[in-house]
């Protein structure tokens, strides 16, 4: 069969199921009386995925927000804890969002709705992460852009999350996502496959010691396929190396992957 492919579930009076697909000319209808859902949560605070180049550790940010508020939106509130549903409302703001931090090349983004608007419960969770690092400077600039949410406020916003003066705002944020998603498991992919994932891992752990002996912080990531619906992507290990400018915090990256 060729064609675009359309799918309907419905259920009727006597409360069976029905799958109904077309695809071009052909249709198949599948008849069913039990349906199952079955979900398997995991750790995201440890993906990273550098597909974008600048900044990349806001950019893992906007798209471990995503991850949650997508899990929380398709899956519904009793998939996520209670620190998660909080933090899932930072999907909504801006300067760290998919205007301002994109993770993935514009063809693969999907776009929320009014991308731009700040909601109150995004600036209030904001807010309270910056009063808890202690960064008043940054607290101030942030009731400032809730009074007056402009585009041109967000972009000011952002450019202040790369500065080294705030970097602690940003690690408590990566901190309370790390233990909002600490409770889940990593995903598993098969002994063979967890073997050579671990001969790459132990050679990322090897290159971080010999950094941290130079006083060098770095965060371990790992880039992982689905583990259910095969895609292209192949499993790496990624270092991500801190380095501070004079004015801004960057980041460089080293990647070890199977040959």
């Amino acid at each position: 069969m060729r064609g675009r492919t359309r799918c309907l579930l419905t259920q009727d009076e006597n409360e069976r199921y029905a799958l109904i697909v077309h695809q071009g000319d052909s249709v198949v209808t599948l008849f069913f009386e039990d349906l199952t859902l079955e979900n398997h949560y995991y750790d995201y605070s440890q993906i990273g995925h550098f597909w974008m180049k600048g900044y990349e550790y806001l950019r893992q940010l906007e798209y471990r927000i995503a991850i949650l508020r997508d899990k929380l939106d398709y899956l519904g509130e009793n998939s996520c804890n209670a620190n998660e549903q909080e933090l899932a409302s930072l999907a909504e703001f801006p300067p760290l969002n998919v205007c301002c931090y994109p993770a993935v090349p514009e063809k693969y983004r999907v776009i929320r709705e009014n991308p731009w608007h700040l909601t109150e419960d995004a600036s209030r969770v904001f807010q309270s992460i910056a009063v808890e690092a202690g960064d008043p400077k940054l607290l101030h600039r942030l009731k400032d852009y809730e009074q007056h949410p402009t585009k041109r406020r967000a972009r000011q916003i952002a450019r202040l999350l790369h500065r080294n003066a705030h970097a602690k705002t940003v690690d408590l944020l990566t901190r309370k996502l790390q233990k909002a998603s600490s409770a889940y498991p990593s995903r598993t992919f098969g002994k063979a496959q967890q073997t050579r994932h671990l001969a790459l891992e132990l050679l990322a752990k090897k290159r971080q010691k010999e950094l941290e002996k130079r006083g060098i912080r770095s965060e371990l990531l790992r880039e992982e396929p689905f583990t259910t619906a095969q895609d292209s992507i192949e499993f790496k290990m990624h270092l991500m190396i801190w380095e501070k400018g004079i004015l801004n915090r960057k980041a460089r990256i080293e990647t070890w992957e199977e040959p």
